[in-house]
């Protein structure tokens, strides 16, 4: 379930996708009201799609962690893709408690490495920014889940990542 939020509007949008049917076709659930959409044609600029028959083109402008900046059907407006993203990030990389022990630093979400901000041998703290890796067009910072010295980075710029690869190794 994913929760979106359109800038100058008060109400929050839950959507989530219900089934697959193939073929590009989805039964999905926006705000407890079950729908049809079929996706025509989906890029890095935007998405084309047919949402209970009616036609729909988005383009997508600028994107960053939090907001996607776009044109649905002519109409300009700015989407905060989740309000809670980097805490469920943090938490689900290893932030937030879960096991400050572990030595590993898992990434949440596939993606690629655009930038590497720490070195081996440097000391972190607990939500220091390791990496960011973009995903979907978003950037997202993957953070320390714990205090520590960097004994191990295992991932260099560019490098193309798997949900639950290890990025990094803090002691």
């Amino acid at each position: 379930m994913m929760e979106f939020k359109i800038k100058d509007i008060e109400q929050v949008f839950n959507g989530e996708i219900l089934q697959n049917h193939g073929n590009n076709e989805y039964t999905i659930k926006i705000n407890g009201d079950d729908r049809n959409i079929k996706i025509l044609q989906m890029n890095s600029k935007g998405i084309e799609f047919v949402l209970d028959q009616q036609y729909h083109t988005v383009k997508y402008l600028q994107t960053s962690t939090a907001e996607l900046n776009m044109v649905v059907d002519g109409v300009p407006m700015i989407v905060n893709k989740h309000i809670n993203l980097d805490k469920i990030v943090y938490k689900n990389s290893g932030g937030a408690g879960a096991g400050d022990s572990k030595l590993a630093l898992h990434s949440q979400i596939p993606g690629k490495v655009v930038s590497i901000a720490v070195e081996e041998g440097a000391s972190v703290k607990k939500g220091d920014t390791i990496c960011t890796l973009e995903s979907m067009k978003m950037q997202v910072g993957i953070k320390s889940h714990k205090d520590g010295v960097v004994k191990l980075i295992k991932v260099k710029k560019g490098n193309s990542v798997a949900k639950n690869d290890v990025i990094a190794e803090i002691e």
